[in-house]
C-alpha cells in the first residue's frame, strides 16, 4: 500500500489544519495508520495512531486535547485534525502503517511502521 499525506500549510498561532492520509488501495482498513512528524536535526515524533477496525486510538502527550484522529473508510483515508496550532507544531508530518497492526491498542513508535508516505509541511507561524 501507498500513503500519501497532504493537507499542510502555513497557519497562524491557534489555527487549525486537517491534515489526510490517503491509500493507494482499499487496504486502509486492514492497516493501523500512524501520524509523526519531524523537524531537521531531531527524531522523528509519534504524534497519533489509529488501531485496526477504528477500535483504539493514541494521542502523545505534546498533542492530546488538540488533535484528533479519525478514518473515513468510504475515502480510504486516515485524517489529523490539528487545533489549536503553535509554533513548535512546525514539522514536516508523515503518515504510515503499523508492521504489525493491532486491533485493541496502537502504538506511535516509529520503528514499527512502514510504507511512510510523502510528508506535508506545517507551519505554525504569525
Amino acid at each position: 500500500v501507498q500513503l500519501q499525506a497532504s493537507g499542510g500549510g502555513l497557519v497562524q498561532p491557534g489555527g487549525s489544519l486537517r491534515l489526510s492520509c490517503a491509500a493507494s488501495e482499499f487496504a486502509s482498513d486492514y492497516h493501523a495508520i500512524g501520524w509523526f512528524r519531524q523537524v531537521p536535526g531531531k527524531e522523528r515524533e509519534g504524534v497519533a495512531c489509529i488501531s485496526l477496525r477504528d477500535v483504539a486510538s493514541y494521542i502523545a502527550d505534546s498533542v492530546r486535547g488538540r488533535f484528533v484522529i479519525s478514518r473515513d473508510h468510504a475515502k480510504s483515508t486516515v485524517y489529523l485534525q490539528m487545533n489549536g496550532l503553535k509554533p513548535e507544531d512546525t514539522a514536516v508530518y508523515y503518515c504510515a502503517t503499523d508492521r504489525n497492526p493491532k486491533t485493541r491498542w496502537c502504538a506511535i513508535a516509529p520503528q514499527i511502521y512502514d510504507n511512510w508516505g510523502q510528508g506535508t509541511q506545517v507551519t505554525v507561524s504569525s
